[in-house]
């Protein structure tokens, strides 16, 4: 089992957001950014910032898959 973050990715460019705007958003710093760009884990913490500042679920921005890679 794997963690995806495939559905943040989309909603930032549906939003036409970049990373740095995210970070900015949410106050998470850019080693939890970049733990989200490799598809690793993060803290609840920051998951739950970032669902704050975007305004969505948890579910609308990561999903476990069962791809390792």
């Amino acid at each position: 089992m794997a963690v995806s973050y495939r559905k943040l990715w989309k909603i930032l460019t549906e939003r036409d957001m970049k990373k740095k705007d995210l970070c900015i958003a949410a106050g998470i710093s850019h080693a939890s950014m970049a733990k989200l760009g490799k598809n690793e884990n993060v803290t609840t913490d920051v998951l739950v910032k970032i669902c704050t500042a975007l305004n969505c679920d948890i579910g609308d921005i990561m999903e476990i898959t069962t791809d390792c890679n």
